[in-house]
């Protein structure tokens, strides 16, 4: 996904795939930095599954953070900008981190305003969408159930304790049953098929 406020279109193949891996690494080493737990999701987390990088077709990238640790980014580190200089780059890059003014919201019936906050490279407009795990103390089901805006709901210890792994190269962290997780998200055809469009 490109923010058009920033870069001045979509990049070419190879161009994109390089950006969107900086953007992750650039991204996962901040919050590490900034002491807040996140974690890969959705499609990220399918490309982990197959090869612990991105997929060649990939355009995307999501993440997760539970909900007082966006408070806490949306209270100290909205709209921050970060420099990083990687390997034989002739010069740095800026990344700013977006959070989203309906952050707060913990309704899921606005699909605009879904994405909590967002890790942009102000270079290309590349950027993560990251979402928001909340507890519904009020679920049918009892204690324990997390959601987030995209109509999503799980138990807490899917989730939790998060596991170690490595992403493009960089360390990160995934659900603790990831494959039930993907499973429930795409089918178990999604983790075994190997052909993409034929």
């Amino acid at each position: 996904h490109y923010d058009t406020r920033f870069g001045k279109g979509p990049l070419r193949e190879l161009e994109q795939r390089e950006a969107i891996r900086i953007l992750v690494q650039t991204y996962l080493s901040t919050f590490r930095d900034l002491g807040v737990q996140t974690w890969l999701m959705r499609s990220t987390l399918l490309s982990w599954w197959w090869g612990k990088q991105f997929m060649p077709w990939a355009l995307d990238a999501e993440f997760q953070v539970m909900e007082p640790d966006m408070f806490f980014l949306a209270a100290y580190h909205n709209m921050t900008v970060r420099y990083f200089k990687y390997g034989d780059m002739e010069k740095g890059k800026y990344f700013q981190l977006e959070i989203n003014p309906s952050y707060k919201y913990r309704g899921q019936d606005d699909a605009n305003n879904a994405i909590d906050a967002r890790w942009i490279d102000m270079e290309t407009g590349l950027f993560i969408d990251i979402t928001t795990a909340r507890y519904n103390p009020n679920h049918p089901e009892g204690e324990g159930m997390l959601y987030d805006k995209h109509g999503h709901e799980y138990k807490d210890t899917l989730i939790f304790p998060l596991r170690d792994t490595i992403f493009e190269g960089f360390t990160a962290k995934v659900p603790f049953r990831y494959k039930q997780m993907l499973v429930a998200e795409y089918g178990m055809n999604a983790l075994t098929n190997t052909k993409y469009h034929s």
